[in-house]
């Protein structure tokens, strides 16, 4: 992967719906040249998809918690468990395995408080083996995800 090829992935992370006219214009290269590169750092797996970024509150999903849990146990089929079921909740934005203590990162997006109280006990307290969660509530999100 050389410089271009990093432009090419800058550009396409502010706005995967440039052209590739537009793309090669802002990298300083021909159209042939770009496509192949996109192309080819698209089959690499480098270039994994594209995306649209949704705001939150358009869709009902405006209030975000951060939520840090540990499980009772970390045996196989504890692990699959848990994490195959919260992985298909809705309200998961993103669930993450963690190296020491907590176990886990959850990011839930949802409506309101009351829709949290929902979810967390009709979905994370269902769940056997759950030991910990705790909550934390978003006050500003000073740098979103991309």
């Amino acid at each position: 992967m050389d410089a271009l090829d990093r432009a090419i992935i800058a550009e396409l992370e502010q706005n995967g719906r440039l052209t590739n006219v537009e793309l090669a214009q802002r990298v300083g290269l021909t159209t042939g040249p770009c496509l192949r590169r996109v192309q080819r750092l698209e089959a690499e797996g480098v270039i994994r998809g594209y995306r649209a970024v949704i705001d939150p509150g358009a869709v009902g999903r405006s209030f975000e918690v951060l939520i840090d849990l540990t499980l009772d146990t970390q045996d196989a089929e504890t692990v699959e468990h848990f994490e195959q079921t919260l992985a298909r909740a809705e309200e998961v934005v993103e669930l993450r395995r963690l190296f020491g203590s907590p176990d886990y990162f959850v990011r839930v997006a949802v409506t309101d408080l009351a829709a949290y109280e929902t979810f967390l006990t009709r979905h994370v307290m269902t769940i056997p083996r759950v030991r910990g969660i705790s909550s934390r509530f978003t006050m500003k999100n000073v740098k979103p995800a991309r």
